[in-house]
């Protein structure tokens, strides 16, 4: 094993992960599918190449699968930096002077709020950790159909977390140099990007604070 994978194992260690992994239960459809994903990536194939939707599978399930798996890497990306990313350094949630993020759940926060990085992260894992273990959003039992509002749901969930890549490249980006982790985040982006595009689940306004980077990385 290579130095540097040893270093990203202790990176991305599981004490570092900002909120539980969600798994799904072998022998699901989604269990299937994800395994299918993972295979995909671990086989080295271009990552535009790998977000397309299998030949014969539900477009929900495979929507699904991946919004689970960018929650929990992203939560483990968040994690490498979260010692850095405190109220002090980061009273707002913003990717750089252009952008800020307000946040709003519509229960504890009705109205769009500022909020720390910090505090506008807790609020968003909590608040994706929530929907995404709820069956009557993200049913995991085959043949239990997904809500009319799937899409528009994980619309949401993509766009916020995709916030959460802008702030740590943004504000974080020394940090993840200086770890050696930037060849993995970067990795982790490209195939999030590819695939919100793919399936145009992220508005291009969103994706703009972070285009001259897809420039250079990722290949439209």
């Amino acid at each position: 094993m290579s130095k540097g994978h040893l270093n990203l194992k202790s990176v991305f260690s599981k004490e570092r992960t900002f909120r539980p992994k969600k798994h799904f239960e072998p022998g699901t459809t989604k269990f299937e599918l994800h395994k299918k994903a993972q295979a995909s990536l671990r086989s080295g194939l271009d990552l535009k190449a790998i977000v397309n939707l299998p030949d014969g599978e539900d477009l929900n399930d495979w929507v699904a699968v991946h919004v689970v798996d960018f929650f929990n890497r992203i939560n483990l990306i968040y994690g490498t930096v979260s010692d850095f990313c405190t109220s002090e350094t980061c009273p707002v949630m913003s990717g750089g002077p252009k952008y800020e993020y307000r946040w709003q759940d519509n229960s504890k926060y009705k109205k769009p709020t500022i909020l720390s990085a910090e505090d506008y992260i807790g609020e968003l894992m909590q608040w994706i950790e929530q929907l995404i273990n709820d069956e009557d959003i993200f049913p995991t039992k085959v043949g239990t159909p997904f809500p009319k509002s799937f899409q528009t749901t994980c619309k949401k969930i993509l766009t916020r977390l995709h916030r959460v890549f802008v702030h740590v490249y943004i504000h974080h980006f020394d940090r993840v140099h200086s770890m050696g982790a930037e060849a993995h985040i970067n990795a982790c982006y490209k195939h999030f990007f590819y695939f919100v595009k793919t399936f145009n689940l992220v508005d291009k306004r969103e994706l703009e604070p972070l285009k001259e980077m897809q420039a250079t990385i990722c290949h439209h």
